[in-house]
């Protein structure tokens, strides 16, 4: 399987460590515990990353790295019914269940549902399991939103209407 991150270029060297997510916790995971997110699309991880940004600010320094999984993973998915009904308001709700994978060991990927796209999925790597040295990551490439995400209804520029054609 194929996943991807986006992070700041700076810090593509160390995207896999699970370091930031260790350092800071995420929706997934306590603070302490590192972890990797990944998105199975670029489109994903791009709307995953949009949704934690300044509105005006457009970031310029941004890494796309793509990741092959090994055979067989991920290992598990967890669903949307396997978690309360409200999971996605709460990022306390699904730490449990994140940190739980994390020290069980039991896989190298664990996949989940998205929050902003919740048809979609996102992928966990356990950067402390054996496997993880099996993972073949890309080289990371440029990333750049399109300048219309972060403009304002000021300075878009009004769309031309199409003539509809009966």
């Amino acid at each position: 399987m194929l996943v991807w991150r986006l992070c700041r270029a700076r810090h593509a060297a160390q995207a896999f460590s699970g370091d930031g997510a260790r350092r800071y916790g995420g929706r997934w995971n306590s603070r302490g515990v590192p972890m990797v997110y990944c998105s199975s699309s670029l489109a994903l991880a791009a709307i995953e990353l949009f949704v934690h940004l300044e509105p005006a600010l457009a970031p310029d320094d941004l890494a796309a790295i793509a990741a092959r999984l090994p055979d067989g993973e991920p290992a598990r998915t967890l669903t949307a019914e396997e978690l309360p009904p409200d999971w996605w308001a709460d990022s306390e709700i699904t730490r449990t269940p994140g940190d739980a994978w994390i020290r069980e060991g039991s896989s190298l990927a664990l996949q989940v549902p998205s929050v902003p796209i919740r048809s979609e999925w996102n992928v966990l790597v356990n950067p402390l399991h054996p496997r993880r040295s099996e993972m073949r990551i890309d080289a990371p490439q440029p990333f750049v939103f399109d300048a219309r995400m972060f403009a304002s209804e000021s300075k878009r520029k009004p769309r031309e209407k199409k003539k509809v054609e009966e």
